[in-house]
């Protein structure tokens, strides 16, 4: 017979453990508009090569102010170009998508 307070504490400890050598998975964040210009472009870029290459998912947004919906076809270009330019730091986990006003794309690092 083992003490089960004891047992108890063993399997806290290794769920602790377990616990800890998890990989938490970060996800940063990148907002545009859809006339978004070429050297804000550029400077968003940068921020997501590095985001990529601390390992981080980035979540590239388009949103759409007003009017601006009809204009869905340069929010998805835009997003496009933006994978397009990040190829060797990550890769698309998930294409454009239109959500109500605003446009997803999820980019995640290469191993």
């Amino acid at each position: 017979m083992i003490d089960y307070k004891k047992f108890l504490y063993e399997l806290k400890k290794k769920q602790k453990e377990i616990k800890a050598k998890t990989a938490k998975i970060i996800v940063k964040e990148i907002r545009m508009g859809p006339q978004t210009d070429e050297h804000d472009f550029n400077f968003k870029l940068k921020h997501a090569q590095n985001f990529l290459k601390e390992g981080a998912k980035v979540k590239v947004e388009v949103f759409f102010r007003g009017r601006s919906i009809v204009y869905k076809d340069q929010g998805e270009i835009i997003l496009l170009k933006f994978a397009q330019e990040l190829m060797e730091y990550g890769k698309v986990e998930k294409l454009p998508l239109l959500e109500g006003k605003r446009m997803i794309m999820i980019l995640s690092p290469k191993k």
